[in-house]
Parts: structure tokens; C-alpha cells; sequence
């Protein structure tokens, strides 16, 4: 029986897990639209789960976290409709087990505590993560469970954009590598320039991080990518040891137990 349900609710999307115990059991992803209200959010959640056989009413308990704070009331409200109960939200009080060393702790975005959370259960420290989706965000953090901070970067797909919004005569192209690095054509001039461009820029801030985190012993660190587009550097890279695209959920699944769910 389903228990959990997670909701990571980001810039372009929001994604859904169900957890049976520690197993996640089924994926949703939508995209992010901060003019949906709470109504129409609990009849898209009602739909989606049901589309995979889940019934609402076997979720006891519910867990969340937003980088978009115009809907996180809408979606916390839906999900309290939908369950019975109200979630849990990620934000400032949230036990994490992990020690935040930012400036400004409360700016860190909790999509990325719960990506840390869950790449020390995993993985262990000293470790980078790459999250490749509408920004390109590298986190470190320590042996010691230290979320040290990080770096920000656009994404591929706004990068993209702002090539075919910018120019004249640039078009849009769809993320995938060309043959060679050499472009014969505007179209693989741009795959190259996006897709081994971001593979370089990924490949360099691991280097200067792995000799932050671990100077004695770069190779020392393990390197995880996650987000929507990893692969897609994955398959050019041997970058990263592993790709995990449910670690945010994971890391739901994970703040939830440690701040007393079931």
C-alpha cells in the first residue's frame, strides 16, 4: 500500500512520487503553471494518480517542497483537499542531517537540501551534484554531512532559448549532440555549441570542485547528476558516477522520515 506521496515542484515542472516504504513506485511530471489554482491543481492530482492505479485515499501523509513560491500555497491547499491532511513542507525548521554552511541558509533552495540529503544517504561525502534542468546548480558537500554551497549556471534548454530569442537568424534546435564538434550547419553548430559546450562547462566546475572538496584527493569525490537533462551530458561524459533523476523525490521520501513521518 502506497505511503508516501512527494511533490517537487520546480521552474518548468512539478514531479510526483509515491513511495511504498522506501520504494518509489510511480513518477508524474506537469508543467509548472503559477495561474492554475488550488482546485484545478487537486483534479490534475487526482487524475494523474489514478492514471496509474493509485487511489488517493490509500495516501496517508504527503511531503513537499517548491522554488516557486506563488504556488506553493495553491499546491500545499490542493494536496490537504486531496489527502485529508496536510503536507509537509520543506522550509526553515526542517530537520536534514546534514549541516547547511551558506551565508544565508534560508537561500538555498529546498529542492537542493533534499538533492543533498539524499546524495549523502546514497553516496556518502565528499560529493558534487549536478542538477541539469532549467538552471545548471553544482552543490558540494563535504565528508562531514556539510552542505557547503554551490554554483549556478543557465540551463541548456534557457541557453537555447536565449540564442533563438536573441538573434536573428538562429533557430530553435532540439538538445541533442551532432556528430562532430565542428557544425557544417547552423542547426549542428548549435547542438555542438549547447550540448559538448555544456558537457565542457560541467567537466570544468567538477575539476575546480573536486579540488575544493577534497584537495589531498580529488578523484575521491563522487560526482552525481541529476535533473531532466543529465543524461543527455551523461552520454557524452564520463563525468559522473551515477544519474539519479528521482533524488530530489528520494530526498523528500528521506526529510519526511527524519522529521517523524512513518
Amino acid at each position: 500500500m502506497a505511503n508516501l506521496l512527494a511533490v517537487d515542484v520546480g521552474n518548468s515542472n512539478v514531479t510526483l512520487g509515491v513511495f511504498e516504504g522506501d520504494r518509489l513506485v510511480a513518477t508524474w511530471r506537469f508543467a509548472t503553471d503559477v495561474r492554475r489554482t488550488a482546485d484545478e491543481h487537486n483534479l490534475l492530482l487526482q487524475g494523474l494518480l489514478r492514471s496509474k492505479g493509485v487511489d488517493p485515499a490509500s495516501l496517508p501523509a504527503a511531503v513537499m517542497c517548491s522554488v516557486v513560491p506563488p504556488l506553493t500555497g495553491a499546491i500545499e491547499t490542493a494536496l490537504e483537499a486531496l489527502l485529508g491532511v496536510a503536507p509537509m513542507v520543506v522550509g526553515p525548521g526542517t530537520r536534514t542531517g546534514i549541516k547547511v554552511n551558506y551565508n544565508r541558509p534560508q537561500d538555498v533552495g529546498t529542492d537542493r537540501i533534499a538533492d543533498a540529503v539524499a546524495a549523502f544517504r546514497m553516496y556518502g561525502g565528499p560529493c558534487i551534484l549536478v542538477d541539469l534542468g532549467t538552471a545548471t546548480v553544482f552543490d558540494a558537500i563535504s565528508a562531514d554531512a556539510e552542505y557547503l554551497g554551490g554554483a549556478i549556471a543557465p540551463g541548456m534548454t534557457l541557453a537555447a532559448e536565449a540564442l533563438y530569442q536573441g538573434t536573428s537568424q538562429l533557430r530553435r534546435v532540439d538538445l541533442q549532440a551532432p556528430e562532430f564538434a565542428i557544425g557544417r550547419n547552423t542547426t549542428d553548430a548549435m547542438r555542438s555549441g549547447l550540448v559538448f559546450g555544456y558537457v565542457g562547462l560541467v567537466e570544468g566546475m567538477v575539476r575546480r570542485f573536486a579540488a575544493e572538496l577534497s584537495p589531498d584527493d580529488p578523484s575521491a569525490c563522487k560526482v552525481i547528476g541529476t535533473g531532466g537533462l543529465a543524461r543527455i551530458v551523461a552520454a557524452q561524459s564520463d563525468v559522473f558516477q551515477d544519474v539519479n533523476e528521482d533524488l530530489t523525490l528520494i530526498g523528500l521520501r528521506i526529510l519526511h522520515e527524519l522529521n517523524g513521518g512513518d
